[in-house]
């Protein structure tokens, strides 16, 4: 089992609501009353509310389930502290049963109309209505609300999730108002992460509410926030007794239109650790890559065959095609003849589009560890699939048989066996041009190292992130290479 001190997957792993509903069910039958658990929930809940806010008017919002149980306990340990608290309750008290029953029966305040009026005076809303099970769309009285609380720009403390507001998916059911903190139990889901509900969650605070982490055990969760817990114990650290054919050769195929995308390949593939690095330039460009590259050896190349002959080289362990490759039958070829090398292959952008018209002949040809990298353009020519982000990436990796990072704000990476990481880091100073062939290029030069596609991608994406925060505003996709060292130092010094 992971500890404190031994970062792994479980620390971050994501629970859907059915998931989280199984972690509240062990939990109880290993002898933790319900209404114990919702204790702790709702003064979770208090507690954040007085930490952000001087003490104000608080208007809390139950709705007619366990979330509105949380308000109940927040609205009375709130009371006790002395704040002005007013609640309104969705339904009646007489509707409401189990544990959301017994912390009801303990409220000693009056319950008002739950009306838009009974917002009036409010200086904080507590969010209450809906939890992140909602999978319905939101109507009648409870719409209402949260488009008076919408229209009225209330500061907001969400329990568990915005109302309205999907856990599972991060998608809206109808209506959600966005919250400044969002108050989440034992894990959080994956529609804190995923976008509109990224937007709308604000600060998101993970609550220990006693749910012990060995409940995970059973469950298995396959989602999980992408950060080095995920991959640091593999992370592929150069070795004392190491050289530079240790750490792998990662080729690059260039092309004829686009050099400076290959060319941040490259750099992106040393910069990640790459032992060598080989830059497959074509005959009539070669002169512009040899004389921009220094660390990296750029071999020139006539046509298909001669790209073939650089693969027969085994020591070139990991291969990236599709920057600046072009749109074209020459693309399609040498990235077949990759694959069929059955070593680690990414492919990204021109490699990606070329087979739009036929897909299935790319999925076919995936004989060994195969990295996608597409955004949402390339992704729907390439899967033409439907549904919310996260089910989107898991089926295209299924049908793919490789890993697939549906690139974004909440880029996803998803492998064949149902795994999946949602990157929650990425600044949005990373879109600009040239910024995706960085990240293939730290991919491959991961791959190229030793680590697994699923790891060295979601490491990979990780990273970029981290290097384009380090840069902020004014980055350019050349920057990022040489944003990377620091950020490797930093992470170096995280435990194993």
């Amino acid at each position: 089992m992971d500890t404190p001190h031994e970062p792994g997957p479980h620390d971050v792993a994501l629970l859907t609501p059915a998931e989280m509903g199984e972690a509240d069910r062990q939990t109880m039958a290993s002898g933790i009353a319900g209404p114990v658990l919702m204790e702790a929930a709702g003064r979770a809940v208090a507690e954040a509310v007085w930490s952000r806010w001087p003490k104000r008017p608080v208007a809390v919002l139950c709705g007619p389930g366990n979330n509105g149980g949380d308000g109940f306990v927040a609205a009375r340990h709130l009371a006790a502290a002395g704040w002005p608290v007013r609640l309104a309750l969705l339904g009646t008290r007489a509707a409401l049963s189990g544990d959301a029953a017994h912390h009801a029966a303990l409220w000693q305040g009056d319950i008002e109309p739950f009306v838009p009026e009974f917002l009036d005076g409010a200086g904080v809303v507590v969010d209450g209505i809906f939890g992140a099970g909602l999978v319905r769309p939101v109507e009648g009285a409870a719409a209402g609300m949260i488009e008076a609380l919408k229209a009225r720009k209330i500061p907001v403390c969400a329990i568990d999730v915005p109302s309205g507001l999907d856990g599972g998916t991060g998608e809206v059911r109808g209506a959600a108002a966005p919250a400044e903190v969002t108050v989440t139990f034992f894990r959080k889901k994956p529609g804190h992460l995923l976008f509109p509900g990224r937007a709308l969650c604000g600060m998101v605070i993970l609550a220990d509410i006693g749910i012990s982490a060995a409940v995970l055990r059973g469950i298995a969760p396959k989602t999980f926030e992408n950060g080095p817990a995920l991959w640091i114990g593999g992370y592929p650290w150069p070795a004392l007794e190491g050289h530079k054919y240790q750490r792998g050769h990662a080729l690059v195929l260039g092309g004829e239109d686009m050099t400076g995308a290959a060319r941040l390949v490259a750099r992106g593939a040393l910069r990640a650790g790459a032992g060598l690095v080989t830059l497959a330039a074509p005959e009539p460009v070669w002169p512009i890559y040899a004389a921009a590259l220094t660390s990296v050896i750029v071999r020139r190349f006539d046509g298909v065959a001669e790209f073939e002959a650089l693969l027969s080289d085994t020591r070139k362990n990991a291969i990236a095609i599709g920057p600046g490759a072009g749109v074209t039958q020459a693309t399609r070829h040498c990235a077949a003849a990759a694959l069929a090398t059955g070593r680690p292959v990414v492919l990204d952008a021109d490699a990606l589009t070329a087979f739009a018209q036929t897909p299935d002949a790319l999925f076919e040809a995936v004989a060994g560890p195969c990295v996608l990298t597409p955004h949402d353009g390339e992704f729907a020519r390439l899967f033409g699939l439907h549904g919310d982000k996260l089910h989107r990436a898991r089926r295209a990796a299924e049908v793919s048989n490789a890993v697939v990072v549906l690139k974004g704000p909440d880029t996803v990476i998803a492998a064949p066996d149902g795994r999946a990481a949602i990157n929650a880091n990425a600044p949005p100073e990373l879109a600009t041009g040239g910024s995706g062939d960085v990240l293939t290029g730290f991919t491959v030069g991961l791959l190229a190292q030793g680590l697994d596609a699923f790891h060295a991608a979601a490491a990979a994406v990780w990273l970029h992130g981290e290097a384009a925060a380090a840069a902020g505003p004014g980055l350019i996709a050349e920057d990022l290479p040489d944003l990377l060292p620091p950020v490797l130092r930093r992470l170096r010094r995280l435990p194993a």
